[in-house]
């Protein structure tokens, strides 16, 4: 029976609203520009998460329950810049950072704690993790056996996008060939053991972070998604597979039509690319994605004028089609979230998605002579930008050429310099500014972490068996030099309490780690 929704004045909202277009213009259907489902939010709203993780294992575990106890329908976890980068919290490298930007994970210990009464056939999880991205899956894939579950039900994913650390973001370890591997292997591995995960999220969002404009974020985005396919293809992986558990991670800035516009462009531009490579399967030509609202766009000044701005964009992420989205704190332009900006910040969603409206009907703004032209064009100036990228090489020899990177160089500095001119008006920092000297309370995570988790692996290297734990390590090493696929000796070390440190440098000592 066909679902019958209204406004508040008793007004029929029908399914649908469009002039006669051609079929492919129908959302569902190929180029899927109105959207990946017939119906999109009529049945099930995106998925509403909220990214957390600081401190230990501990404390992160204390808001994950919290979060889910307010509404939130899946979890995406942050890691510490030492998790990030491969070093366990005992090394040298990890001080001053245990703890800071997300929670520390160094062993299976920590991941138990982690999700300590939260059963993961249950739970959807998102991990932003990238060059230790092969161990956090694995130590999920540890924990989760060790709940018991079914490894075809869990679902989740892993950020797992090296090109755009090297474009952009800086956290990677080994050299782009190597990390590759890394990453096809994950794909070989995940299609058999846990198909429900989605093994790379590629992330435009970190693009837009480091200062690309909207399109520069759309093309260097597929450049990667294009160059991940080609990968996949060369070790023979079959693309109607694996290209099914590819998704992607864009940003939401503030300008409501180019965002809907830039996601409108974005599934259509996958679906034309997959389609090129050999893609037959809809399924394998959808792009879908998770949006985060800008972490840049959030100011200092007058913080909680960034409560609006996360509103807006939160309207053009899921008037754009998003499968998922996190929103942002209004204070975190200051320090982590705290838990009452946490909280407003998933209402943002909650009341969008059930009471504004913008869940009645797919794509609301279409037929705006407006979002169609903006949407066209681009779509168009992404394109150029890919067609320079592919007679370069690809995505990676455009970054290793500093292409991608001397790009959005340039937009960052425009940008900035429009601000300081006054010609891009920022509310509440060139404009409209208020002297206020009462800062708001902001969220502060203790040095003393570092040595509760150093105490942590050291108690855990004293009751594991240290001899079992080195003959794991030996074999990745010796995988490495192969073409063996690495993850299920990963998963086996991680069971033996091997560390993520030991891991990554086991790794290291093979490939050696990469310099800018």
């Amino acid at each position: 029976m066909e679902k019958i929704i209204q406004t508040d004045s008793g007004i029929t909202i029908d399914p649908l609203y469009t002039q006669p277009v051609p079929m492919n213009e129908q959302p569902g259907i190929f180029p899927f520009t109105r959207g990946i489902h017939a119906t999109m939010y009529r049945d099930k709203l995106w998925t509403m998460r909220q990214y957390a993780g600081f401190s230990t294992a501990e404390e992160s575990n204390k808001r994950y329950h919290y979060l889910l106890s307010q509404g939130v329908m899946g979890l995406s976890v942050a890691f510490d810049l030492p998790t990030q980068i491969g070093y366990d919290s005992d090394h040298a490298m990890s001080e001053g950072e245990v703890g800071k930007v997300g929670v520390a994970i160094d062993s299976l210990d920590d991941m138990e704690i982690l999700f300590k009464g939260i059963s993961l056939e249950q739970i959807s999880t998102s991990m932003t993790i990238n060059a230790t991205g092969f161990i956090l899956l694995a130590l999920y894939i540890a924990l989760a056996k060790k709940q018991g579950a079914d490894l075809k039900k869990i679902s989740g994913t892993i950020q797992n996008d090296i090109l755009k650390e090297y474009a952009a973001r800086g956290t990677f370890i080994y050299p782009p060939k190597p990390s590759m591997r890394l990453i096809t292997d994950i794909f070989d591995y995940c299609s058999r053991e846990v198909p429900k995960w989605n093994t790379i999220s590629i992330s435009g969002y970190h693009i837009r972070e480091a200062g690309a404009n909207a399109v520069q974020e759309l093309a260097f985005t597929l450049s990667n998604g294009k160059a991940y396919l080609k990968a996949a293809l060369e070790k023979g992986l079959d693309i109607n597979v694996f290209a099914k558990r590819l998704s992607f991670f864009f940003n939401a800035h503030n300008h409501l039509f180019e965002e809907v516009a830039k996601f409108r462009a974005a599934r259509r531009m996958w679906a034309h690319i997959t389609k090129e490579l050999g893609a037959t399967d809809p399924k394998a030509q959808m792009l879908r994605f998770h949006t985060q609202t800008g972490g840049s766009t959030l100011t200092a000044q007058q913080p909680h004028n960034n409560i609006v701005r996360v509103a807006v964009q939160t309207l053009a992420a899921t008037m754009g089609g998003t499968q998922s989205l996190h929103t942002n704190g209004y204070d975190e332009a200051l320090s982590l979230p705290t838990e009452a900006a946490a909280r407003i910040a998933l209402r943002t969603q909650q009341i969008i998605g059930y009471e504004s409206g913008v869940a009645d009907t797919v794509d609301p703004l279409a037929g705006s002579y407006y979002v169609e032209a903006l949407t066209n064009e681009v779509e168009s100036k992404a394109w150029d930008l890919i067609h320079k990228i592919d007679a370069m090489g690809g995505a990676v020899s455009a970054i290793e050429q500093g292409f991608v990177q001397d790009e959005i160089a340039r937009s960052a500095y425009q940008y900035q310099q429009e601000v300081e001119n006054n010609e891009k008006v920022i509310v509440g920092v060139n404009k409209f500014v208020v002297e206020d000297n009462q800062p708001p309370e902001v969220f502060r995570i203790d040095d003393s972490i570092r040595q509760m988790q150093s105490d942590r692996l050291q108690a855990l290297r004293a009751r594991r068996d240290n001899e079992v734990a080195a003959q794991c390590l030996q074999r990745i090493r010796e995988a490495a030099q192969t073409t063996e696929n690495l993850m299920p000796l990963v998963v086996t070390a991680v069971e033996n309490y091997c560390t993520l440190g030991e891991i990554a440098d086991a790794l290291r000592q093979v490939w050696g780690e990469y310099k800018a």
